[in-house]
């Protein structure tokens, strides 16, 4: 059985799989470093990936964790990638995203935005229950401002074109930060948003371990 490397969403840890049963496969959590000055995705991904030991593994990513898997796989062999609410290329993100990007509008965002868990970040990620609105703000809490910006940056000039070779998707009909209108999906989440690995944790754990 291979092992399994997951990567979490941007500025998250392992906490948002915590409702997630992988039983006794072979998991590890892969923590986010820090980036360097002016360093692309690309690069990133590049010095992450010595993280991962085992050959042939299989990656699982979620949102932005999904984007960094794809540019992984470009640099080392590997059995499948499971992407989670996120996108496997440029195009199945919101245009909005890639038009701030190209005119250098993401560094107007102010950082402290970032930090604000309030109704309106409660339904762009499809906050459901008191304790999922608690576990989103001491993620906001626990996020580093600058790996945050420097993300987000990253996320609006992504360059990449292609689609990964043994790729699966699995994404939420209601995921309002990366809609799934531009997304081409093998498994699609009913009512999932962009916090489904939380709230549809059975129905996504299933997936997975039938894929696997």
């Amino acid at each position: 059985m291979s092992k399994i490397y997951v990567f979490s969403g941007l500025g998250v840890d392992e906490r948002v799989f915590n409702n997630i049963d992988f039983g006794t496969l072979d998991v590890e959590f892969i923590d986010w470093i820090q980036p360097l000055e002016r360093e692309n995705l690309e690069n990133y991904a590049l010095r992450i990936s010595k993280k991962i030991t085992a050959e042939n593994p299989i990656l699982i990513g979620l949102s932005f964790g999904g984007m960094l898997t794809v540019e992984i796989s470009k640099i080392i062999k590997v059995e499948k990638l499971i992407l989670i609410a996120s996108a496997k290329n440029k195009f199945e993100l919101p245009f909005v995203y890639r038009l701030f990007g190209r005119q250098n509008l993401v560094k107007l965002i102010p950082k402290k935005i970032f930090k604000q868990q309030n109704s309106l970040t409660n339904w762009i990620f499809g906050i459901e229950t008191d304790s999922e609105k608690q576990l989103l703000k001491e993620i906001l809490q626990d996020t580093e401002l600058d790996f945050f910006s420097w993300a987000i940056n990253e996320i609006a000039n992504w360059k990449n074109e292609s689609i990964p070779e043994n790729c699966f998707h699995i994404h939420g009909n209601k995921d309002r930060i990366i809609p799934i209108k531009n997304v081409k999906t093998d498994f699609v989440i009913e009512n999932g948003g962009h916090f489904m690995t939380v709230n549809k944790a059975k129905e996504i754990q299933d997936i997975i371990l039938s894929l696997i």
